[in-house]
């Protein structure tokens, strides 16, 4: 059996095969960069390739939602919910302009989200009262307490009943701002970017619309739907005034007058972005500093309640352990016997 290995090994037809192939490969290796292309515009390519993939999937995401939003505006109401809010006048009685602006912070716009806030205060007393009845009294609920207390609680259910839309409301709006708040220092220098490099405020918008929709869907949809005010609204002054109402932010607010000083007196508008960015920055940073500042104190009390008991006892235990085995001065020693 080796004789033979070593009879093929030592074979002249062999090794001239063996050489064969293995320039072959050498070949195939070194010819290969060239027949395959570029490498680094082939990476570029992939990676262009999936920015606009992932552009397009935020384009359409984008449509979609504001497609919602048109439905769920346009969408025919209840006619007994409407005949109700009409017929006790519940635009005059629960609604204000505090209420209107509210919704619109929140991101409700339009008749049909104003009724529904007002027929739900309507309704959820009446309900929160009859299922805090039917608990308290039908099923037996707190069943020790007095007649005074269950008929408190009743009433207490129906008022939060009453004020349930308006904290839902509140709390809608409150999510909204963080979401613009966070936000607004990118769109902003988006915005001064696209300024300075020769496009319009409209054009802008639009750009950063689809840039920031991956960081904050409701800031991409202030930006298109303050564009599309700047396109049929006659005065300018009151698109920007409409997206400062809608934001209800301050630093929001200062760019929009700023917009309409730059175009009412001629400013240039790049220079006052610019200035507006590098504060919405600062605002941010400084933001993140108070948070940082406020961890300490808030940390004192859980430390407090958690971390020092165990610490007190992975510290004192051993030594109490001992001393219940030992007692306090440990072990006497034993008498000598004379």
């Amino acid at each position: 059996m080796t004789g033979n290995v070593v009879q093929t090994l030592t074979d002249p037809s062999f090794l001239v095969a063996m050489l064969v192939a293995i320039a072959v490969f050498a070949t195939v290796v070194t010819l290969m960069p060239a027949f395959g292309g570029n490498t680094l515009k082939t990476r570029m390519k992939s990676v262009a390739l999936e920015r606009d993939e992932l552009r397009a999937q935020q384009r359409a995401r984008l449509a979609a939602a504001a497609d919602r939003k048109r439905k769920g505006l346009r969408e025919h109401q209840s006619v007994g919910m409407r005949n109700i809010v009409e017929r006790l006048d519940l635009k005059r009685a629960l609604a204000d302009e505090g209420t209107l602006q509210k919704l619109k912070m929140a991101g409700f716009r339009g008749q049909n989200p104003l009724t529904r806030f007002l027929f739900f205060r309507l309704v959820l007393p009446f309900v929160g009262l009859a299922l805090a009845l039917i608990y308290l009294f039908v099923l037996g609920g707190l069943a020790e307490q007095a007649l005074f207390v269950k008929l408190f609680v009743c009433i207490l259910v129906a008022y939060a009943g009453f004020y349930a839309p308006v904290l839902y409301v509140s709390n809608r709006a409150t999510k909204r701002k963080q979401s613009i708040q966070a936000a607004w220092p990118d769109a902003l220098d988006l915005m001064l970017i696209c300024v300075e490099s020769g496009m319009s405020v409209e054009a802008g918008m639009r750009r950063v619309a689809d840039e920031i929709g991956a960081q904050s869907v409701e800031l991409a949809e202030e930006f298109v739907l303050t564009n599309a005010e700047l396109s049929y609204l006659q005065e300018r002054r009151q698109a920007y005034e409409n997206l400062a109402g809608r934001t209800g932010l301050e630093s929001v607010k200062s760019v929009t007058q700023a917009l309409t000083q730059a175009e009412r007196y001629g400013t240039p508008v790049g220079q006052a972005l610019r200035v507006l960015a590098n504060e919405s920055r600062d605002m941010r940073m400084n933001e993140a500093e108070k948070k940082a500042a406020a961890l300490p104190p808030k940390l004192t009390v859980p430390m407090i309640l958690f971390f020092l008991p165990v610490l007190f006892a992975v510290i004192l235990g051993p030594a109490g352990m001992q001393v219940s085995q030992h007692g306090i001065f440990g072990d006497k020693p034993a008498a000598s016997s004379e």
